[in-house]
């Protein structure tokens, strides 16, 4: 029998539990009393529900949700009040869609009800809170949009959000949820077992797009690999690493947002495309949106493209003109090893061609090396101090095990990483105001492992840092964060003299809106929320100062920030 106090909130947060979802990141509302009712209820009942998270930014939520996706392969619950809620959160899920992150993020709906309903309207605010299509203002961002009417659509309702959500490739959806419905009562208990209503799994390719695409490395000459997300599923890292391995190919791994081969790794040829596209016949773009930029650089005329993926040809992109003469559909770790067959008995019989290959490979590798020690070298006594420098600094202080997460600062070459979900970077969108929540996530989901968020400062001030180190300090989330502080956004001004290096900006003494006129002392807005704090302005005090936060975030177990004044 249906226990008549039991609500559909109480049913919703069950089914959300039973699902795998294990934090619920709010930034509550008027339309969250019943929500509010169902975690107060579960402490006296004991009943499982997902922990809930105050956070008090909407950006940050679905950030923090994010995050904690990336290392544990579980959609989590975000939920913010109404319309202006959902517009704050709008950045986070033009990341997720962007990075195919699953995101159940839900939003109260005003009270429909002006009277006679229990939860109906009862402040002045839920009349001009109210639109005709609040999904409409996200809806290009997710895959799924929908609104709870009734109770008896409860089970289908969660089970339909989440089967589209985890269907690959994922992305976020959302979920409104009026207040009248989520405080009604439930007619009978949730089902709590396992859905019937699974997800669609990755695609696999097309046979004949297989024999193409084996026809066209086997002829290749110089092929060149280039990838951005490969990393997204730690499987296709050793599926890359083996496919280049066994057939000398070279990896360029094009401004990354995951670790997508190991640093160690001899065919890991560094970040930048540069001369081995001007001489690749054969570019294979593998998860990569945009393998090289045309107005800058183009591999060899004649040059062939085969493009893999989970969504090889990106038709979120309204405007994308990489030539494809093979698609393959599917991750990495599905497609290598069957390209690895394919290739198998063609290749061979050609040893010598692949010896030849390698050698030439482990020639350039070893230059990209020593010129990476160099810079880093070279920054030694620079100021203001040198990112190489910075870099190499805090990976030799962090240690290999440490987990970064990187809102544009970090060079992975100065890393020198190793192992799959070591880092996450910037997604293709560039959304800033991600970093913070997704090092918190990723926090939340490896407490025993170091995380280190990188931000420029301008990425710091759009993080809504007091709101993320509040998060840290209350739910016990000790960051190292290190603030890449260059005065202004280094982005605008690098792009400002590509497009006029001899106009009238880049020979002013300040960049017109791209430089900022009075530093802050991020230092010290961490220390109100009970953290270690330092600005570091000579480079031979950094490797004390990072020995000092480091004991901070471990020992003391506090969050730490340094703001290093960089070049």
């Amino acid at each position: 029998m249906a226990d008549p106090q039991q609500t559909v909130s109480d049913g919703y947060l069950a089914l959300l539990a039973a699902r795998g979802v294990d934090y619920f990141f709010a930034n509550a509302g008027t339309d969250f009393p019943p929500i509010i009712e169902a975690f107060a209820k579960a402490t006296t009942t004991n009943a499982k529900l997902p922990t809930p998270v105050i956070v008090p930014h909407e950006n940050l939520a679905v950030a923090m949700a994010h995050g904690y996706y990336q290392m544990t392969g579980r959609a989590q619950a975000v939920m913010v009040h109404v319309h202006v809620g959902t517009a704050n959160g709008i950045c986070g899920m033009i990341n997720a869609i962007d990075q195919k992150v699953p995101v159940l993020f839900t939003a109260g709906r005003t009270p429909i009800h002006e009277t006679g309903v229990h939860g109906g309207r009862n402040r002045v605010i839920h009349w001009a809170q109210e639109m005709f299509d609040q999904g409409g203002m996200l809806r290009e961002h997710v895959k799924w949009d929908y609104e709870l009417r009734s109770a008896l659509q409860l089970q289908t309702v969660v089970d339909r959000a989440f089967q589209v959500a985890m269907s690959e490739p994922r992305g976020p959806v959302y979920l409104t949820l009026p207040r009248e419905v989520i405080g009604a009562a439930l007619a009978e208990p949730v089902d709590t077992s396992p859905s019937r209503l699974l997800p669609a799994p990755a695609p696999g390719p097309n046979p004949r797009e297989l024999e193409r695409a084996a026809e066209l490395i086997a002829r290749a000459e110089r092929p060149l690999i280039v990838t951005a997300d490969v990393g997204r599923h730690a499987a296709s890292v050793k599926a890359l690493e083996a496919f280049a391995e066994r057939f000398a190919i070279p990896v360029i791994q094009h401004h990354p947002r995951f670790l997508n081969i190991a640093h160690s790794h001899p065919m890991n040829l560094g970040l930048v495309p540069g001369e081995l596209l001007k001489e690749a016949d054969l570019v294979i773009a593998a998860e990569c949106d945009v393998p090289w930029v045309p107005s800058l650089e183009q591999p060899a005329p004649g040059h062939k493209v085969i493009q893999l993926g989970l969504d090889p040809i990106f038709p979120r992109e309204p405007i994308r003109g990489f030539a494809g003469d093979a698609v393959l559909t599917g991750t990495a770790e599905d497609v290598l090893p069957v390209l690895t067959a394919a290739l198998a008995d063609e290749l061979a019989l050609r040893p010598e061609r692949l010896a030849t290959r390698r050698a030439k490979l482990a020639e350039r590798r070893k230059a990209m090396l020593d010129a990476a020690a160099a810079r880093a070298e070279a920054g030694r006594q620079k100021r203001p101090i040198d990112p190489a420098y910075a870099c190499r600094c805090i990976a030799e202080a962090c240690g290999p095990e440490t987990i970064y997460v990187n809102e544009y600062p970090f060079q992975l070459d100065q890393l020198q990483l190793d192992s799959p979900g070591s880092f996450f970077g910037s997604t293709p969108a560039g959304g800033l105001g991600w970093g913070f929540g997704a090092a918190l996530g990723t926090k939340l989901a490896a407490r025993d492992r170091l995380v280190v968020l990188g931000l420029g400062d301008g990425a710091y001030i759009f993080n809504n840092p007091v709101a993320g180190h509040y998060v840290a300090q209350a739910e016990d989330l000790p960051l190292l964060v290190v603030v890449f502080n260059n005065t202004g956004w280094e982005a605008v001004r690098r792009s400002n003299r590509m497009m006029y290096p001899g106009g009238h900006a880049v020979r002013s003494n300040r960049m017109p809106l791209s430089d900022f006129s009075h530093e802050t002392a991020f230092e010290q807005v961490v220390r109100a929320s009970g953290g270690f704090g330092e600005r570091v302005d000579d480079p031979a005090q950094l490797p004390k100062a990072l020995h000092a936060a480091l004991h901070a975030v471990r020992v003391e177990k506090r969050q730490a920030l340094l703001n290093i004044r960089t070049a």
